[in-house]
């Protein structure tokens, strides 16, 4: 029986959402990021193909995540402004901690949409895990998700997709709270 009191129930009915550029250190310890990332896996994976993959952009790689970024948005907009390319370096920094969900779809076994869902539940188990650790955590896509130059430079395939950065860290106020849909508004019966 459903036991809405639970301490499960009542983690997930906590978890927010931090902005990546309010998190300040602490973010995890290798031992806790591994445990936030072996919780991750534990996913629904239709077939057991694991089709996704992550990846860790550790700090001392973050000057050369920046410039990644900044060559991949320069690729996409030769003319782009310095403010433009002065928030792709800000994205590189962010956070203590930067986890790369990708999409790696294996092909032809098992309908895409399902796999892609499967990396999209990876993220969201990297969240709630992120929570129980303490932690807080952000989700972001923006144009470096779409660049197949960042991507390709992550060590994703062709048919792979950014699923999302994944943030971490302590949270430098406290969190907001979002404005959540009512029940009536998105669930019906049939």
């Amino acid at each position: 029986m459903f036991n809405d009191t639970s301490s499960a129930t009542a983690l997930l009915a906590t978890r927010r959402s931090g902005k990546p550029r309010d998190m300040v250190a602490p973010g995890p310890d290798e031992a806790q990021l591994g445990h936030i990332l072996a919780t991750a896996i534990r996913t629904p994976d239709h077939g057991k193909l694991a089709p996704w993959r992550i990846v860790v952009i550790d700090q001392d790689r973050r000057a050369a995540f920046a410039d990644l970024l900044r060559a991949a948005y320069l690729a996409q907009k030769p003319t782009a402004s310095a403010k433009e390319l002065e928030a792709a370096d800000q994205f590189a920094y962010q956070a203590p901690t930067l986890v790369v969900v990708l999409s790696a779809p294996v092909l032809g076994k098992i309908e895409l949409w399902e796999q892609e869902l499967s990396a999209g539940a990876v993220c969201m188990n990297l969240l709630a895990a992120t929570h129980a650790a303490g932690f807080v955590g952000g989700w972001l896509t923006t144009w470096a998700a779409y660049s197949d130059m960042v991507r390709d430079a992550l060590g994703g395939g062709p048919d792979d997709r950014i699923a999302g950065f994944m943030f971490i860290g302590t949270p430098s106020r406290p969190l907001d709270e979002r404005p959540r849909p009512t029940l009536d508004s998105v669930v019906t019966r049939w």
